[in-house]
């Protein structure tokens, strides 16, 4: 029988077994990516389906579970019929008239050009017509445009119609803003989305401002809004927008040592030990990975000091260390190679073999080894979903400089067009600047046709 309002979801608690909700959730998390699906699936959300309180699963999840448990229906699983839950929760906005992850706009006022002030009227948006076109663009795959317009939908708070105090309603929009946000970011980029995603950070900071119903929710608040700042900052850092982006992590660091939360100290350390690197500061980069390291060191997370110490590694790189950077890629290989845990924070999904293969040809190509760094790029590029469009066209991108600078023009004008293909479906100024510097790097080599076809194909955008 599926689950009714706020009664346990006996079904769906037998089929976790004796696995404890995290390990189930890392669980989840492999089923996903084994079937092209991006879920942010933790301990928290496996108790919240298991308390009853989240009656159906988003489409994404469902797809998962369904891959888990073959044969298995919605209510197999425990779970209420979606349009039952939908029109409840539909009546509820309606009584409420709160949500602060929805913006009210007027018809043809939600495009992603749009500027804020534009937003002056507004007009509700049931959140079941907003999950119908969010899963319809997702599952398409469109351009960057069209994502960019669904954010409006589900991203931009609207300050005004603030809560006297937040409650477990409001902590879940703030965490849903977040995956959002990620979901967007690996399908097509930066560019189109910061804008946009700064409101819903204001709005999260605002409902901390407010305070919370119970302890409980005040630290998801906490922990949701800290994360939150971090995927905008990431979204300025993509775009390049550095100052911007320093702020953002900032922001998140101090809401960090605020709440007592090591897990989004890291995390934050993590960005900034990656920004200070993009920024040229190599000896700030490597001391902010240390940092994170002392963060997360009683975390129980290895992926997360494989990726800290990938950060301090490239901060050595930086500094022509190649001793210490070698060191910092024994140990980051090492680390990996103890496989996930159940502790494995959530926004670390990105984190695969892929992503390790690229930092670690990063490292090679600052210490000028770019043939060494070419063969990483290949794999990471071989490697990574083609699912996340973003990714596979940021390998690329780096396997064509690589290639430019080790002497092998024809390749890398090759690899520059396919990040060409690649850029009509993201939008990452990190990615353009990468192709424009592997153009200019080729120009010595244009009388070669491949090179030639490459370097006008790359004028013409």
């Amino acid at each position: 029988m599926a689950a009714s309002p706020h009664s346990p979801n006996s079904s769906f608690r037998r089929l976790r077994g004796q696995h404890s909700p995290a390990e189930f959730a890392a669980m989840v998390r492999r089923a996903a990516k084994e079937i092209g699906e991006t879920v942010s699936c933790d301990a928290r959300y496996i108790g919240r389906v298991e308390s009853g309180e989240i009656r159906c699963p988003n489409y994404a999840y469902e797809r998962v579970f369904r891959h888990m448990f073959p044969g298995h229906n919605l209510a197999d699983l425990g779970f209420s019929p979606r349009e039952t839950v939908r029109g409840r929760l539909a009546q509820r906005e309606q009584v409420a008239s709160f949500s602060p992850f929805t913006r009210r706009t007027a018809p043809g006022s939600a495009s992603c050009g749009s500027s804020a002030s534009s937003a002056s009227s507004f007009s509700s948006v049931p959140r079941s017509k907003e999950s119908d076109v969010l899963r319809r663009a997702f599952m398409a795959g469109g351009s960057a445009t069209v994502a960019a317009a669904t954010l409006s939908l589900t991203l931009l708070g609207d300050t005004r119609r603030l809560p006297h105090r937040a409650g477990e309603s409001e902590a879940a929009a703030v965490e849903d803003a977040v995956r959002q946000i990620r979901l967007l970011d690996d399908r097509h980029g930066a560019d189109s989305l910061y804008r946009r995603a700064a409101e819903p950070l204001r709005t999260a900071y605002a409902l901390l401002d407010a305070g919370a119903t119970r302890q409980s929710t005040e630290d998801r608040l906490h922990a949701g809004a800290g994360e939150l700042a971090i995927s905008v900052g990431w979204l300025a850092h993509d775009s390049g927008r550095f100052d911007d982006a320093r702020s953002h992590y900032a922001e998140a660091l101090a809401t960090a040592r605020v709440s007592g939360d090591a897990g989004l100290e890291a995390h934050a350390f993590s960005n900034m030990a990656f920004l200070a690197r993009d920024c040229g500061r190599p000896r700030e980069s490597v001391r902010a990975a240390q940092a994170g390291r002392r963060a997360a060191r009683s975390l129980g997370s290895p992926r997360l000091l494989s990726l800290l110490a990938l950060r301090e590694a490239g901060g050595w790189a930086g500094l022509a260390d190649r001793k210490a950077c070698e060191e910092a890629l024994t140990r980051a290989h090492t680390e990996f190679s103890r496989g996930e845990a159940g502790a494995d924070p959530e926004w670390m999904s990105f984190f695969g073999e892929a992503e390790l293969e690229s930092l670690e040809s990063r490292c090679w190509a600052a210490l000028g080894e770019h043939a060494r760094a070419a063969r990483h790029a290949r794999r990471a590029a071989d490697l990574q979903d083609p699912h996340f469009a973003r990714n596979v066209a940021l390998y690329t991108a780096e396997l064509a400089d690589n290639l430019a600078h080790a002497g092998a023009p024809d390749e890398a004008a090759w690899a520059g067009g396919r990040v060409l293909e690649l850029l009509d479906e993201v939008q990452s100024t990190r990615i353009q600047s990468m192709v424009a510097a592997t153009a200019r790097t080729l120009i010595p080599h244009q009388r070669s046709p491949r090179v030639g076809a490459f370097l006008a194909r790359h004028a013409a955008v």
